[in-house]
């Protein structure tokens, strides 16, 4: 045993199998470099070694070819760890530049749209005669709404500023004020009729581009430095009205409550509010019930065949086909043929509930697939029918992930337009519509709209209808998250 032990070969290898075992006890790399190594050079030793008497000609030439092989391995773990480095620092670049791509869009609408937020809005001391308004407080209520409020609006501004006494320069004066002013007041003087022949004070909208000047912060006593539509009379009367604190900003309840206007202060978006809730609504009455019952009989009774698998694979295909499409089929089939009314929440939500069957079925048909067989199979063990199987124990398990499917499909049919322009619901609408017959529009129809208007303030009322329109969708895809934290079962 000494003698073997003496043996240079053998203790070459040795000192070789020591030395891998202490470097890859922290580089597995390098220890698998390293026994590769020793077992190439220690069988080099061990076939070079002819007996201790004779020398060892090849055992210099055999361990150096070794320790290549080593360097080479070596050099190849080195260059795939840099490689999965390098994998990495890309994944962690696209995630930042997405983030950024992503945070700077939102800058970009809540930076254009918090002007939308605020209005501004002139102070008028009116005189109600009723020899201007025409009407007087025993008149009914639909002769009030006749009167001539315009007229006392204009006269209202008129004592205000004297000096503008020619045509053009009363044209310029009645410029600064927004034809919301007479609606105000007709508002007023209809629930109150007995302020007809007094003197009222009032706040009333100012006119869009005023507006937009004032919560801008521009200095009205520069007019060479402000780029804007009004003459320099009228920028020197708003100094004046500003000086004295007739001009004021406060929160824009009128883009809330109101509909869609041609005047840009006036403008809103209850009317499309409105309008996708009801298209909405007809969208999950019809595409809920349809979904769900089409998964379930293709999961759970369809039987294996190659008509099943047409199904399937028209279902998957309709998944895909541009929501356009959808469009041209309810313009043809629902307009033209059964003629339904145009512009209706009923067309809509006929035309979006065939948009999201195929979202719903098929996440419908993960979620029964996700519960596990061992349900079933002890539902029916226990002598449950096929029904009482899947509506007693699989759909309830299902139904988070059911749930969730379904609201992601109603949020993407939320933010669709395609298919509602083809059936004419980018109409102007102006009225709150009172049941999903009326003519309506839409959230998105109505950014839609907005971006192809021409004012400056129709740009900060688009951003703010996306920030609106943004917040839903977080919303439902906040509510589908939380439904599936909430009801999730993990098998």
């Amino acid at each position: 045993m000494s003698d073997e032990n003496n043996k240079p070969g053998t203790t070459d290898l040795g000192k070789r199998e020591r030395a891998g075992r202490e470097r890859g006890a922290g580089d597995p790399g390098g220890a698998m470099a390293a026994a590769v190594s020793g077992t190439l050079t220690g069988g080099e030793h061990r076939g070079g070694s002819a007996g201790p008497d004779l020398p060892n000609h090849t055992g210099t030439g055999q361990g150096t070819a070794g320790d290549r092989v080593g360097a080479r391995v070596q050099s190849g773990l080195k260059r795939r760890y840099a490689a999965e480095r390098r994998f990495r620092m890309y994944g962690l670049f696209a995630i930042a530049a997405t983030l950024s791509f992503l945070a700077l869009l939102l800058i970009s609408i809540v930076s254009k749209g918090l002007p939308a937020f605020s209005q501004t809005y002139m102070q008028l001391d009116v005189m109600l005669d009723a020899d201007t308004l025409g009407v007087d407080a025993s008149d009914s209520a639909g002769q009030l709404r006749g009167g001539n409020y315009g007229g006392v609006t204009k006269a209202a501004m008129r004592e205000r500023f004297p000096e503008a006494e020619s045509r053009s320069d009363k044209k310029a004066l009645y410029g600064l004020l927004s034809t919301g002013a007479e609606y105000e007041l007709a508002r007023r003087v209809i629930a109150d009729p007995e302020l007809i022949g007094q003197r009222l004070q009032l706040w009333v909208p100012a006119d869009d581009e005023l507006g937009a000047l004032i919560k801008s912060g521009a200095n009205l006593a520069d007019p060479d430095g402000i780029v804007t539509r009004m003459s320099d009379r009228q920028i020197g009367w708003a100094a004046d009205m500003q000086a004295t604190g007739e001009l004021d900003v406060r929160f824009n309840r009128t883009f809330f409550i109101n509909g869609d206007s041609r005047e840009p202060e006036l403008a809103g978006i209850r009317a499309a509010l409105i309008g996708s809730g009801y298209t909405l609504l007809i969208t999950f009455l019809l595409s809920f019930p349809i979904a769900v019952s089409a998964a379930i009989y293709l999961e759970e009774f369809a039987p294996q065949n190659k008509w099943t698998d047409l199904v399937e694979v028209n279902i998957n295909n309709l998944a895909a086909v541009p929501s356009i499409v959808f469009g041209l089929l309810g313009l043809a089939v629902f307009i033209n043929f059964f003629h339904l009314p145009r512009s209706a929440p009923l067309v809509g939500g006929i035309v979006l509930s065939l948009m999201t069957l195929p979202t719903i079925i098929i996440s419908s048909r993960v979620a029964l697939k996700s519960v596990p067989p061992s349900i079933r199979e002890a539902a029916r063990g226990l002598g449950a029918s096929d029904l009482q199987v899947v509506f007693h124990h699989v759909l309830p398990l299902a139904m988070p992930g059911i749930l969730t499917g379904t609201i992601i499909g109603l949020a993407q049919a939320l933010g669709e337009t395609a298919p509602l322009l083809m059936i004419g619901m980018v109409a102007f609408i102006v009225d709150i519509p009172q049941s999903i017959t009326d003519a309506s529009t839409v959230l998105p129809v109505q950014v839609y709209l907005w971006a192809d208007s021409p004012e400056r303030a129709f740009m900060e009322k688009t951003s703010a209808a996306i920030m609106v329109l943004l917040a839903f969708l977080i919303c439902m895809n906040a509510l589908a998250v939380m439904l599936r934290k909430r009801f999730e079962r993990r098998w």
